[in-house]
């Protein structure tokens, strides 16, 4: 987007909230996933070896890493093509249907070895988190030179809040099931 064109203030904010929502759902799930690896390598993996299923479990979280790259190369090369607003929006789709589907997963004692191969979405979540990364780029072209940092920081405490309401949520739902039992 050429920084000669008019964007209005409507238009602004949707593409501040889309972003936003990317990056929220993003550092939400990986939160989520990395203060719960312990239960999941519980669920998700055989008994036996729990010090194998939670390796398991964190080697699953570090690819989802190494795709990382992957994605922003071809999410950044279809923004230009396509334009960031259409990227972003698969983008949040991807993870976000990624995300869910993890969430909904059924344990290793209800369809055995197919419950962590399911944890190949992890991947695509990787995947789709490249591409949100360059969503920035879109915040950047869209806001106006005068309050561009401000709304790029409120942006980037997005990632924070999800995070912290990760762990917030990941407290009181083992809280609850400590009680439960």
């Amino acid at each position: 987007m050429a920084t000669t064109t008019q964007v209005s203030d409507r238009e602004k904010r949707r593409v501040f909230f889309a972003a936003t929502l990317g990056a929220s759902v993003e550092w939400f799930d990986y939160a989520i996933y990395g203060v719960l690896a312990p239960v999941i390598a519980t669920r998700l993996f055989p008994e036996g070896d729990e010090v194998a299923a939670l390796l398991s479990t964190f080697a699953i979280f570090a690819v989802s890493f190494l795709v990382r790259p992957l994605g922003a190369m071809y999410f950044g090369s279809l923004g230009d093509r396509v334009g960031r607003a259409r990227t972003a929006a698969v983008v949040v789709t991807l993870m976000t249907v990624a995300t869910g589907l993890i969430g909904l997963q059924p344990t290793y004692q209800a369809v055995g070895v197919a419950a962590p191969l399911l944890l190949v979405l992890r991947l695509v979540q990787g995947f789709s988190a490249g591409g949100e990364m360059g969503v920035g780029s879109m915040i950047h072209e869209f806001m106006g030179a005068k309050r561009r940092g401000f709304i790029f920081g409120l942006h980037n405490v997005s990632s924070y809040v999800s995070s912290l309401s990760a762990l917030g949520l990941a407290a009181l739902v083992t809280q609850s099931r400590s009680r439960w039992a």
